[in-house]
């Protein structure tokens, strides 16, 4: 008797087992970062635009036929520039913009000729820089955002110690909960930005060889045509 009773008593006990709390999903997780998540998670979806967008404009700016110079070689040396002109208009990029200037200048002081595709050259790189500099800002402010949010955190658990009189794992845990997410957030955000304008800033670095190259040859076609 003394056995089974001692049997019944545990059997509560043993069956008195926490049930383990459910794993947060992604969103919930993100809402724990209070206020300062919504400009992080605004700044990540410009990220994204712009990194998305750039790399369209510069995929068709690098995109240049290799017998470019030599197709329109033949027809500059012929004295046949509308010819020439033909051929480089059924390309879009950069390099075709700054070729087209410089046959339209053919006749032309070489240095005016040179002056004119240097200026458009310009301008088709001013075009793919476009939006970079926010790109840099965004990389810029996105860390500092979510330090924002750890101080928040932070004050927010003195807070609630101070309104309680007391220190508990129930009271700090918002807090930290805060505290650690705008943080997470803001440096990937910030890591992605800076990454993409790095990225971003190498394919426009070839574009712009890619230029020079074309208008140093094209100016060695003036001079032989001259």
């Amino acid at each position: 008797m003394s056995l089974l009773q001692i049997t019944t008593a545990a059997s509560p006990v043993a069956t008195d087992v926490p049930s383990v709390q459910d794993s947060m999903s992604l969103l919930e997780l993100l809402l724990k970062g209070g206020w300062v998540m919504l400009p992080i998670m605004f700044l990540s979806l410009v990220t994204i635009y712009i990194i998305i967008e750039r790399s369209i404009v510069l995929a068709r700016a690098t995109k240049v036929k290799l017998g470019l110079l030599e197709s329109i070689k033949s027809s500059i040396l012929k004295g046949d520039l509308n010819s020439a002109v033909t051929v480089i208009s059924q390309y879009d990029n950069p390099v075709s913009v700054m070729l087209k200037r410089g046959v339209s200048r053919i006749g032309s002081p070489l240095k005016e000729i040179e002056a004119s595709m240097e200026s458009a050259g310009k301008l088709e790189l001013m075009k793919l820089d476009k939006n970079m500099s926010y790109l840099a800002i965004v990389a810029a402010i996105a860390p500092m955002l979510g330090f924002v949010g750890t101080i928040s955190g932070v004050i927010k658990i003195f807070y609630n110690i101070s309104l309680a009189d007391n220190i508990s794992i129930g009271l700090i845990a918002g807090g930290l909960y805060e505290k650690m997410i705008t943080s997470a957030a803001g440096l990937i955000v910030g890591i992605i930005a800076h990454t993409g304008y790095q990225l971003l800033n190498m394919r426009i670095e070839s574009v712009t060889f890619q230029m020079e190259k074309a208008g140093l040859e094209f100016v060695d076609i003036i001079t032989e045509h001259k």
